[in-house]
């Protein structure tokens, strides 16, 4: 990055960055591993309130490089790539009228108190019946789109604004309906919803639209939580020399991420693992295919990430806890398994043998030896 473009980035906003955030590595994990493979589905943070999930969010998607679009237009088309292209884009690239722009990666906060209509867009009924145009005012799954779509207290939202998020976030496209009139756009996100299990649960059909769950605790070890406070401290006191601090693991993390991106298609895993995460899918009675599906693409994306081309058995483990802990059937009264009965089941098929700290949890609340970024 450049002196000027890291002035301008600062005039812009100034964001925590993504590599001083200390532990948390399963969520850190988790949106990495959706950043570089987006079809993984999304994540849904569960944890305490003050654990830096907000932050850590915005972190990552100010880390994340610029991406070209077509200039001007309101769904952040790709330039090229019809799929990921607004109606006017496309036509603008038939007639070769495409001029192209770059820009951050978006980053949108739903309230909690939103509409339908601010989140899927308007039609302007008049306008469209007295000038025969299609007047559609987008809304913030248009902003979304090709970015990062965070919804706060998830288990507080409407269902029904959960449900259109996430028939979002699985189709890629947004259709809005009035009158007869149709409109639709490009809406292609990675969603991440966070909540505090205090406040209810979700249903466990939405739970199971999301691709991979992070459990975050309040780091209890008090040298930890000093050195969260101090780069805190350092970070608001003067921005700009925190961020020269790490700039350099910013771009080398940057750089990991575009590398995988690139390499994740041309990674392979074997006939017998693909079977094996499906043996632990069906021992663990996982409804669906999504849990085969997820964990698949995440091991992939994790292999990507350390720059490989060969699935091992290591990063399947590192992945699958993540993937299928909140689809397993439990009793009412249970929260959501910590990963040990994933983790149990995993070994048996695998034929691996299962840690013995495996159960046991650190100051951070996560399992010890679980997934390192």
């Amino acid at each position: 990055m450049s002196s000027t473009s890291q002035k301008n980035a600062i005039a812009r906003r100034v964001v925590f960055p993504f590599t001083a955030i200390v532990g948390q590595e399963e969520m850190k994990l988790a949106l990495i591993l959706n950043v570089i493979d987006p079809k993984v589905g999304g994540v849904m943070i569960m944890g305490d309130r003050g654990t830096g999930k907000s932050t850590t969010i915005r972190a990552l998607a100010d880390l994340l490089p610029e991406i070209p679009v077509v200039a001007d237009d309101p769904f952040n088309s790709h330039p090229t790539d019809p799929d990921v292209m607004g109606d006017e884009a496309r036509q603008k690239l038939e007639q070769g009228e495409i001029s192209v722009a770059q820009m951050k990666v978006p980053m949108v906060d739903l309230p909690l108190g939103a509409t339908e209509d601010r989140v899927c867009g308007t039609i302007d009924i008049e306008k469209a019946l007295s000038e025969g145009v299609k007047a559609f005012e987008p809304g913030l799954l248009a902003k979304a789109n090709r970015g990062i779509l965070y919804v706060d207290e998830v288990n507080l939202l409407d269902d029904h604004l959960v449900d259109v998020l996430l028939d979002s976030a699985a189709s890629g496209w947004n259709t809005v309906e009035r009158e007869g009139i149709s409109i639709r756009h490009p809406a292609r996100f990675v969603l991440v919803g966070s909540g505090n299990p205090e406040e209810g649960e979700l249903r466990p059909q939405l739970l199971d639209r999301f691709g991979m769950h992070a459990e975050i605790r309040t780091v209890r070890e008090p040298a930890l939580r000093v050195q969260i406070v101090e780069q805190r401290s350092d970070f608001d006191q003067n921005p700009p020399v925190f961020l020269e601090k790490y700039q350099q693991q910013q771009q080398e993390l940057q750089q990991r991420i575009i590398q995988a991106q690139e390499l994740l298609p041309s990674v392979n895993m074997e006939y017998d693992y693909r079977v094996k995460i499906s043996e632990v899918c069906s021992e663990l009675d996982v409804d669906g295919l999504r849990g085969d599906i997820v964990s698949n693409r995440a091991a992939k994306a994790l292999t990507a990430f350390e720059g490989r081309n060969e699935v091992t058995i290591d990063d399947i483990r590192r992945v699958i806890s993540l993937c299928l802990r909140h689809r397993l059937r439990k009793d009412p009264l249970e929260s959501i398994d910590t990963g040990y009965k994933v983790e149990k089941t995993f070994c048996r098929v695998f034929g691996v043998e299962l840690p013995e700290d495996a159960a046991n949890v650190n100051g951070t609340g996560q399992k010890v030896g679980a997934a390192r970024s």
